[in-house]
């Protein structure tokens, strides 16, 4: 199991490059946690501390907009999530439920200490790789939200219209921690 474990990580992007002796240690420190469907791997605003990858099954990525969940994305086998609250020590920005029985490997920044007090090389090669792949998503949401701007309605002067105060576009995006 730990061989297809090593496997699973070294096809990510976050672990790419990463030598095998170090990803068995890593892995020899990390909890399997295993997610019934329905169940969150943890909610919107929680303080986090760990990351994830998805070993088995579904999830889906929840932004809670006026009481409602809102799916911003699907994640299947190999997908990682919650590394944002790793780097940068803030709330949770989103939930993640599972949409089938799942199994993740839990990821903490202790955990990443560990490895950090192990091989400072390979320690720094993860957190480039996570700031590249934070950096990817960041420039995927940019290009989805100027394409969201771009087909808005437009007024009758071929101007963007402008939406109420209250709506996603006027909120704009703000990091809070």
């Amino acid at each position: 199991m730990q061989e297809a474990r090593i496997e699973l990580l070294q096809r990510m992007p976050i672990f790419g490059g990463i030598k095998t002796e170090i990803l068995q240690f890593l892995l020899g420190l990390c909890p399997i946690v295993s997610m019934p469907a329905d169940e969150f791997f943890f909610r919107e605003h929680d303080q986090g501390d760990s990351m994830f990858v998805l070993e088995t099954g579904k999830a889906a990525v929840l932004k809670s907009w006026r009481g409602q969940d809102c799916l911003l994305q699907t994640l299947k086998e190999g997908d990682c999530f919650g590394e944002m609250a790793v780097m940068d020590h803030c709330p949770r920005s989103a939930s993640v439920r599972a949409v089938e029985n799942c199994s993740a490997i839990r990821i903490s920044a202790a955990n990443l200490y560990r490895v950090y007090a192990q091989d400072l090389k390979q320690f720094a090669l993860i957190q480039m790789n996570m700031g590249r792949e934070v950096s990817r998503r960041l420039r995927e949401a940019d290009n989805r939200l100027f394409g969201a701007r771009m087909d808005a309605p437009r007024a009758d002067n071929g101007a963007p219209y402008s939406p109420a105060p209250d709506t996603l576009s006027d909120v704009g995006w703000q990091w809070k921690c």
